[in-house]
């Protein structure tokens, strides 16, 4: 199973990127609320963690092996919740996601049917099947703010870097919260060891 691909942007459509891995190009389909921010990186490398799975009809022996990348390890977590309701499968998700993964926490938890049922393919019927299976479930996605800007794309030493604190037994979701915001402290920081030093000492309250 494919878990992460790292390379270059080649073009970007509606619901997928083309990303360029040696001679090598995948379409990795991304959820919508990402298509805006991918199209302004074209050319750029980015690293995506990604869901592999098949689509299709196995009965009919037509299934086709699909790529959804995420730029965020706790957009794919909260993605995989997301498609456990019953109804929404991976494609409905993609386009429904058109808001940031913390704001549909939020509402789910606050059985918000209005906004929910704002976003495409979200009926209220819908809306309100998704609050009955997921409310309290999401709440270590749910933040009080909100944002729905995307992360920007990391670079090779910043992946490096959340790689690293993984290997030294942190969580995903804690790596890349801590490198991300060493590297908005320090847009300076160029090289894998400075990025976790740099992260290590904003855990450690430096």
């Amino acid at each position: 199973m494919i878990a992460r691909i790292q390379g270059r942007i080649d073009s970007v459509s509606e619901i997928a990127a083309i990303v360029s891995v040696g001679d090598i190009s995948y379409e990795v389909l991304t959820p919508a609320v990402d298509i805006e921010h991918l199209q302004k990186h074209i050319g750029q490398r980015i690293s995506f963690v990604t869901l592999h799975y098949l689509e299709g009809n196995a009965s009919f022996g037509q299934l086709a092996p699909r790529l959804i990348g995420f730029i965020r390890q706790q957009d794919k977590d909260f993605f995989e919740q997301f498609i456990t309701v019953k109804g929404i499968g991976p494609r409905r998700a993609l386009r429904a996601l058109t808001q940031s993964v913390d704001r549909i926490a939020t509402a789910i938890n606050q059985k918000d049917t209005r906004f929910l049922t704002s976003l495409p393919e979200i009926g209220k019927r819908t809306a309100e099947q998704i609050i009955a299976e997921l409310s309290g479930k999401v709440d270590q996605f749910a933040t009080s703010g909100g944002g729905t800007s995307p992360p920007a794309a990391r670079t090779d030493q910043q992946s490096a870097a959340i790689e690293a604190m993984i290997s030294l037994g942190e969580r995903s979701a804690e790596a890349e919260n801590w490198v991300d915001r060493a590297c908005r402290a320090d847009p300076t920081l160029t090289t894998s060891s400075s990025i976790m030093k740099a992260a290590y000492r904003l855990k450690a309250g430096g």
